[in-house]
C-alpha cells in the first residue's frame, strides 16, 4: 500500500528545510504529481540515485516504481545546500546529485541503503545536510529578507520592496533568480498559492471578507482576485482545477496524503508583521 510521512526536519535545519518524508510505493507504480514550492528538493530512493529536483514552474508528473522506498527533503526558497551552479541553471530540472555533490553521494548512498530503517536513512541525509550547512558560504540575506516579505499574507508590490532592500528592481531580479532559481515576481505567485494550498490543507475557514466563503474565501485571504483568479493560477501551477487537486473539498488533498509538516511553519508566517514599504 502506497504511504506518504512528512515530518519536521531536525531543529538545527529548520532555518533552511521546510520538511522532510518517507514515501513508499505498495505492488503498483505510483503517478506523483510535483508541485512548484519555490524551493528545490532532494530525492533519495533508498538502494537507488538521488536527484536533486530544482526549482518547479510548473508541475512534474513522476511514476514511481512499485516497492520503492524514497527519503526526501524540501528546501525553503533560497536556502539550498552548496551547489556549483546558481539556482536559475536548475530550474524545471531533475539532476542526479552524484554529478552535483561528487564521491560524498556514494558514500552517502551506501550509507542510506544500510540503515535498518527509513527512518534512519532520513536521520543520515539530516546529518549530511547540517556538516554541508557548516561550511557552506551564507545565504544571500537581502534574499532571505525578500522571500519573507513576498509571502502571501501581507501583497507587497515588487519595485516597493527593491526600493525597501536598497536595490534596483533589477538588482533583486537577478539575486533572486541566482539564489532562488525564479523571479521575485514567479516566486510571489508561488508562494500565493501555497498560501492557499496551505489553508485548505489546514482545514482552514474562510475570514469572510468581501463576503466570501469556502474556497473563493480562501483565495480571497491570500491574495486572489477572486475564485476565477486562483483558478487560473491552480492550472498554470498544477496542471488541474482546485478541486480536481483537492478532491472536490477545501479540507483534503485528493492523494489523501498528511501535509501538516509542512503547511504548519508556513502558516506561522501568517502572523507575522507586514514589512514596511
Amino acid at each position: 500500500m502506497e504511504s506518504y510521512v512528512e515530518r519536521p526536519p531536525l531543529p538545527a535545519l529548520a532555518g533552511v528545510v521546510r520538511t522532510v518524508w518517507i514515501q513508499r510505493t505498495g505492488d503498483a507504480p505510483y503517478v506523483q504529481r510535483h508541485l512548484p514550492t519555490g524551493g528545490i528538493e532532494v530525492h533519495f530512493p533508498i538502494g537507488g540515485r538521488p536527484q536533486l529536483v530544482g526549482p518547479l514552474t510548473g508541475p512534474e508528473v513522476e511514476v514511481i516504481p512499485a516497492r520503492t522506498t524514497i527519503v526526501g527533503v524540501r528546501f525553503q526558497p533560497g536556502t539550498p545546500p552548496p551547489l556549483p551552479a546558481v539556482l536559475d541553471d536548475l530550474v524545471d530540472q531533475r539532476l542526479s546529485l552524484a554529478e552535483l555533490w561528487g564521491l560524498s553521494v556514494d558514500r552517502l548512498v551506501e550509507a542510506m541503503a544500510r540503515a535498518a530503517t527509513p527512518e534512519r536513512a532520513l536521520m543520515l541525509l539530516q546529518g549530511h545536510l547540517l556538516r554541508e550547512y557548516r561550511v557552506a558560504v551564507p545565504v544571500d540575506p537581502v534574499v532571505g529578507e525578500a522571500v519573507k516579505a513576498l509571502m502571501p499574507w501581507h501583497p507587497v508590490d515588487i519595485d516597493s520592496l527593491a526600493t525597501h532592500l536598497a536595490l534596483s528592481a533589477s538588482q533583486l531580479r537577478r539575486r533572486c533568480l541566482h539564489t532562488v532559481g525564479v523571479s521575485p515576481k514567479v516566486l510571489q505567485r508561488t508562494l500565493r498559492f501555497q498560501g492557499f494550498l496551505a489553508l485548505a490543507q489546514a482545514g482552514a475557514a474562510a475570514s469572510g471578507r468581501r463576503g466570501a466563503d469556502g474556497m473563493a474565501g480562501l483565495a480571497v485571504d491570500v491574495g486572489y482576485a477572486d475564485q476565477a483568479h486562483l483558478s487560473r493560477e491552480c492550472l498554470r501551477l498544477t496542471g488541474l482545477t482546485p478541486r480536481q487537486l483537492l478532491g472536490g473539498t477545501v479540507d483534503r488533498c485528493a492523494c489523501g496524503h498528511e501535509h501538516s509538516a509542512s503547511y504548519k511553519p508556513f502558516l506561522a508566517s501568517r502572523g507575522r508583521p507586514p514589512l514596511r514599504v
